[in-house]
């Protein structure tokens, strides 16, 4: 199996490397392959599924939640 050096890593992305890897219980190695995967082979939904994700989480938020005149607000607070 083909292998890869990878040289010159930035300490905090090694970090952060370690850190996922340690959370999905995998060495360092397999997460950098996980990532590579994701990456390079990313899973492909139709828009019917996206659609299905969308209307899921709309289906969570409260309709009064935010309204009108709190989007109205918000704009003109930012505004000098």
């Amino acid at each position: 199996m083909p292998a890869i050096t990878i040289k010159n890593i930035p300490e905090d992305l090694y970090l952060e490397l370690k850190h996922v890897a340690e959370q999905h219980h995998r060495s360092i190695n397999s997460e950098v392959i996980m990532c590579l995967k994701r990456s390079l082979f990313p899973v492909k939904i139709t828009t019917e599924e996206r659609l299905n994700s969308v209307r899921s989480v709309r289906a969570q938020i409260a309709p009064d939640l935010i309204t009108g005149k709190d989007i109205e607000q918000a704009i003109n607070e930012g505004r000098p």
